[in-house]
């Protein structure tokens, strides 16, 4: 140590520029993130808003409709229906992959629910015909202000998965038809950009998981029934 201790001082004095330095240089990285942040948000609002311009229009409207195909009703149909199919004919890749696309789904509809119970925010379709835009924390029930994230789109990109899996050849007519699900919803103002990416990520992380369960249970249960 120097005398009365100045060294000391010194050392201290610097520590502590240094860390005001390093609160200063966080506080401008947070200031630059919440300026993109904000620059993306208003850019999906604008391309949205831009592509749902045209929901009025004859052809939108049927493509709105067709898109109904990734609602809950007809994705539960579908599985149970593949189940059906593979009990009846026989095939087992069909059971299995029915009761994943089944599983998948139930689970993508689980965590986009919760999701969607966090948060308020007004579909497009409500926004233009209000003129202004709501999304904040928040738990409503009214559907107008449940478009974050896209339910359709993270049930129809769980089932397409899962369907892949186990069902040979059904890989690219199930992400063409997930990616149709997907791409209507702007258009036809039920969803902006974004609530459709966090659907799709949903449902695709769901499949996921249910994938990993099922590829680590499915040999266990496969030997209780056979008995090998």
């Amino acid at each position: 140590m120097s005398k009365n201790g100045k060294g000391d001082k010194k050392v201290t004095g610097k520590k502590a520029t240094g860390k005001l330095s390093g609160k200063k240089a966080d506080g401008k990285s947070a200031k630059k993130a919440k300026k993109t942040a904000g620059k993306v948000a208003q850019a999906d609002r604008e391309v949205t808003h831009k592509a749902a311009s045209v929901r009025h229009l004859p052809v939108v409207r049927l493509a709105g409709l067709l898109g109904e195909v990734g609602d809950q009703p007809q994705l539960i149909l579908a599985s149970v229906g593949t189940i059906a199919a593979g009990l009846l004919g026989g095939r087992r890749d069909l059971v299995r992959g029915g009761a994943r696309m089944l599983a998948a789904h139930l689970v993508a509809t689980a965590a986009k629910s919760v999701i969607k119970q966090s948060f308020d925010r007004s579909r497009p379709e409500k926004a233009l015909a209000d003129g202004q835009t709501h999304f904040a924390r928040g738990d409503s029930h009214d559907h107008e202000l449940n478009s974050f994230p896209s339910g359709h789109t993270a049930g129809a990109v769980a089932v397409a998965r899962a369907a892949s899996r186990d069902i040979e050849g059904a890989a690219v007519p199930g992400a063409i038809g997930a990616a149709a699900v997907a791409a209507v919803q702007a258009p036809a103002g039920h969803h902006y950009l974004s609530d459709v990416v966090v659907g799709a990520a949903v449902g695709w992380v769901s499949e996921a998981v249910v994938s990993a369960v099922f590829d680590r249970l499915e040999p266990a249960i496969e030997q209780r029934l056979t008995g090998k």
